[in-house]
C-alpha cells in the first residue's frame, strides 16, 4: 500500500469524523431557525446525495469509460426514492442499492 493511498484514507475518514460529530458538539444548545447551523446541517443531505454521484461517476469515466447501466440506475433510484417523501436518508440508501446491484449484475 502506497504512501498517498494510506494518508487520503486516514484524511477521509478524519473529515467524514468531524462531519458527524461536530454538529452533535455544536447543537449542544438550540440553534437558531435560519441561523448558519442550521442551513448547514440541512445542507448534508444533498451533499451526501453529490459525494456518492461523483463516487459512482469517476471509476465509470477513468481511466477508460465503461457503461453507464448502473450510474443511471443509482441516478433514477435516488431521484424515485426522494421525490414522493423527500427523505435523503431513503434516497441515498435507494441510490447506493440499485447503482451496486446494476454493477453486480453488468460484471
Amino acid at each position: 500500500m502506497s504512501l498517498a493511498l494510506l494518508a487520503m484514507a486516514v484524511l477521509a475518514g478524519a473529515a467524514n469524523w468531524m462531519f458527524r460529530v461536530l454538529p452533535t458538539v455544536l447543537l449542544r444548545r438550540d440553534p437558531q431557525p435560519g441561523g448558519l447551523l442550521s442551513r448547514f446541517l440541512a445542507s448534508t443531505g444533498p451533499a451526501a446525495i453529490a459525494t456518492l454521484c461523483v463516487a459512482s461517476v469517476l471509476p465509470q469515466l477513468y481511466p477508460v469509460p465503461r457503461d453507464g447501466l448502473p450510474l443511471a440506475a443509482g441516478v433514477a433510484a435516488t431521484v424515485a426514492a426522494f421525490l414522493p417523501r423527500r427523505s435523503v436518508v431513503l434516497a441515498t440508501l435507494a441510490g447506493s442499492a440499485a447503482y451496486g446491484l446494476a454493477y453486480a449484475l453488468s460484471a
